[in-house]
């Protein structure tokens, strides 16, 4: 047996119990990789030499990658997220009774500072979403895109994965599906739902994938990250604008309207509400700055 074999079960037991998406299952396929590489210095050596190697009380593998990774200058970050899918790998083979303990265990993750978001100004996101020409239908479909966007805060992979029949036209909502394969209801605004209605105009209700190509098939993530680099290029905003932009920018301005967290946390789709707090600094910063400009003894 070579030593793919228990990547490549490792991996086809992320995907059928978590659900993950092609895109995570790279990344977790590319960490665990880039360190049995290191250890094992050559490619066909067995999956018995990989296991001994981590069983070995004289050295530490897992700490002397994690110490080269700190050396190579890699950001906190990113090291952090390598250890952790390496955890996850070495959790799998404890479970399927090929190690006894986990060789990641007491290995510090490195703290980093979580970053603030980038988000637009809502005169920005006016702007862009106002540019978009609707002559034709293409033009009319990344119209109804970016509405959607910013009306509901979704992921670039959900709105990838939209269907027809997850529109509720009547009740304004839509049904997403986000992370593991999880589904949940998300509100949304009758600007998106008016763009949708004219672009979908165009189309037989058999055409199943909500957001369609030229070829009138599924649209890629891919795609539609062009589409918006370019649209962001015509309406010279002259600031970088990804998919993800477009979702930071609706939790900051639902919250900055006073949106209460854990309802953003529930439409944005995040497990832990930590992770929805990230904007509660972006609106601190523009309360301080408005309380300085404003308070005659501040």
């Amino acid at each position: 047996m070579l030593v793919n074999s228990f990547i490549d079960a490792f991996i086809n037991t992320l995907a059928a119990e978590k659900g993950y998406s092609k895109h995570t299952l790279r990344a977790y396929r590319k960490d665990v990789q880039d360190f049995v590489q290191f250890i094992l210095e050559e490619d066909d050596l067995s999956d018995e030499i990989l296991l001994n190697l981590l069983q070995d009380k004289s050295r530490n593998p897992v700490r002397e990658y994690v110490s080269k990774l700190v050396k190579s200058e890699l950001k906190k970050r990113s090291i952090a997220r390598k250890l952790s899918g390496l955890n996850t790998f070495f959790d799998y083979l404890v479970k399927i009774g090929k190690l006894k303990l986990n060789p990641g265990n007491g290995i510090n993750i490195p703290k980093f500072e979580k970053s603030i978001p980038h988000f637009l100004s809502i005169d920005d996101l006016f702007r862009l979403l106002d540019s978009i020409k609707t002559d034709t239908w293409l033009e009319k479909r990344n119209l109804a895109i970016f509405e959607t966007f910013y009306s509901t805060g979704v992921r670039v992979s959900e709105i990838e994965g939209l269907n027809l029949q997850d529109i509720d036209f009547n009740n304004n909502m839509i049904i997403v599906t986000g992370k593991g394969s999880k589904q949940r209801i998300v509100p949304i605004g009758t600007r998106a739902l008016d763009a949708i209605k004219e672009y979908r105009k165009h189309f037989p209700k058999d055409f199943i994938p909500l957001f369609l190509n030229k070829n009138h098939t599924r649209l890629s993530s891919r795609s539609i990250r062009r589409t918006l680099e370019k649209l962001v290029i015509d309406c010279e905003l002259n600031v970088p604008v990804t998919p993800h932009t477009l979702r930071h920018s609706f939790a900051t301005h639902m919250l900055d309207s006073g949106a209460d967290l854990r309802g953003i946390q529930e439409i944005l789709g995040h497990a832990s509400l930590s992770t929805t707090q990230v904007y509660t600094h972006v609106s601190m910063d523009k309360l301080n700055q408005v309380y300085d400009k404003a308070h005659p003894r501040s």
